[in-house]
Formats: C-alpha cells, sequence, structure tokens
C-alpha cells in the first residue's frame, strides 16, 4: 500500500550563491518512514533554482556561480525587464536554464544521492531572500 508525505520549509539566503538542503531532505525522508519510493523537492520561486551538485568541494560550486555569471551577465544592453534592478531579468533566465524541481529515487529510506552530490537551492538574486521549498513523498 501506497504511503504520502509532505512538508515545507524556509531557506534564508544573504544573496547570490549556493545554500546547501540536502541534510532537510535527508531528515524528511527518514521521518516519513518511507523505504521504497521517490521524493520531490520544490522550489516556489522563478528568481532561484535548485541544483543538485557537488557538495564536498567548495570551489565546484564556486565555478558554477562563476560560469553562471559569464554566461548571462547583469549587463546585457537589451534586457528590459529591470524593474527589481539589473539583476531582475538575469536571475530569472539564470532559473529557466536550472530547474525548480528535483525528483530522487528513495531506496532502503533514503535519497539516492551519489557520494559527493548535495542538493542547493541556487540563489541568483544580490539581495538576501527568504525561500520557500515543498517536500513530497510517495512509496511503500
Amino acid at each position: 500500500m501506497s504511503t504520502a508525505s509532505t512538508h515545507q520549509f524556509t531557506v534564508p539566503t544573504s544573496g547570490k550563491g549556493t545554500y546547501e538542503i540536502t541534510q532537510e531532505v535527508v531528515s524528511f525522508v527518514a521521518d516519513s518512514g518511507i523505504q521504497s519510493g521517490q521524493v520531490t523537492v520544490f522550489l516556489q520561486h522563478t528568481s532561484a533554482s535548485l541544483v543538485i551538485m557537488e557538495n564536498a568541494d567548495r570551489l565546484a560550486r564556486t565555478d558554477l556561480h562563476a560560469f553562471f555569471d559569464h554566461l548571462v551577465p547583469e549587463d546585457l544592453p537589451f534586457l528590459v525587464h529591470t524593474y527589481e534592478g539589473p539583476d531582475d531579468s538575469p536571475s530569472h533566465l539564470r532559473m529557466a536554464l536550472t530547474r525548480s524541481c528535483e525528483t530522487i529515487p528513495v531506496i532502503n529510506g533514503r535519497p539516492t544521492l551519489g557520494t559527493w552530490q548535495g542538493i542547493f537551492v541556487f540563489e541568483h538574486r544580490r539581495a538576501p531572500h527568504t525561500r520557500k521549498i515543498s517536500l513530497s513523498i510517495v512509496g511503500e
């Protein structure tokens, strides 16, 4: 018989960067009692995203940040959606290039992340924000 559970939490950010939420997801899965199924992680925003990224060496994320600053700079002259500042439209474009939702298999009561994989909120705005995360798990 299938079981389901949900949970919501917030992540305070202090500006651009990556903020690890792996432990919150692992704890949610453990508390659910589900041994086999899927956990979905959803970020409820359009100017931040989710990434599964290396969590052992911070420099891997430093490179990710630098790559996105290069890929979608804040001074592109053709951007018109700048109501909230020069990082407004670039933050939405960066989100569109990444993801707002991840689904991870659960086996033996744990998300099946690889040895060096972590789940991160990828904040694309310079100003601090409070980001909302919704978790859902379904399984047995």
